[in-house]
């Protein structure tokens, strides 16, 4: 009997020496909610490193890690395309999570200088980003006064009368 209990104890000993307060509570990996004004923009999303890791249409979920390696949040850069508008660029920064610090209590030294910063727990990613793409572009009209074509297409004596631009 007083096996078990030692060995019931031990185990629940590990478990809390070799968990840390974020990783327990908190999470690694975060639901972001992508959206752009007007909908329907195309975005990438790249990492620290310049990777992408994710393409799609706004609006959209994507899941995202919120750390980047040891004591590294991760930083993500979306870059929002809409035909007719300015393409429009957005980081997304992780932040230090409020649950880091219950390694005070529960996760101790072993949760706070290891496993919460392994893990990427101790940084968290906001709920969403939003691009706003601005006012639609002015698109040139075509004019009716000046014809274009090919220069292949023109007379001898059309091509005769060219002049260079300088």
């Amino acid at each position: 009997m007083f096996i078990r209990k030692t060995l019931g104890a031990a185990i629940a000993m590990a478990a809390i020496l070799t968990s840390g307060c974020a990783s327990i509570v908190g999470d690694s990996k975060y639901p972001v909610s992508v959206t752009s004004a007007p909908a329907g923009a195309s975005f990438e999303i790249a990492d620290k490193d310049g990777k992408i890791i994710h393409s799609g249409n706004a609006p959209s979920t994507v899941t995202l890690k919120s750390g980047h390696g040891y004591f590294s949040g991760e930083t993500y850069t979306l870059r929002f395309k809409k035909d007719g508008y300015i393409d429009k660029v957005v980081t997304l920064d992780s932040s230090l999570s409020g649950w880091y610090w219950g390694n005070l209590i529960i996760g101790g030294p072993l949760g706070m200088l290891i496993v919460d910063p392994l893990t990427g727990a101790m940084y968290k990613l906001p709920d969403g980003v939003s691009a706003d793409m601005g006012s639609p572009i002015a698109q040139p009209s075509p004019s009716k006064d000046l014809p274009v074509v090919m220069i292949d297409s023109l007379s001898p004596e059309a091509k005769a009368k060219l002049v260079p631009v300088e």
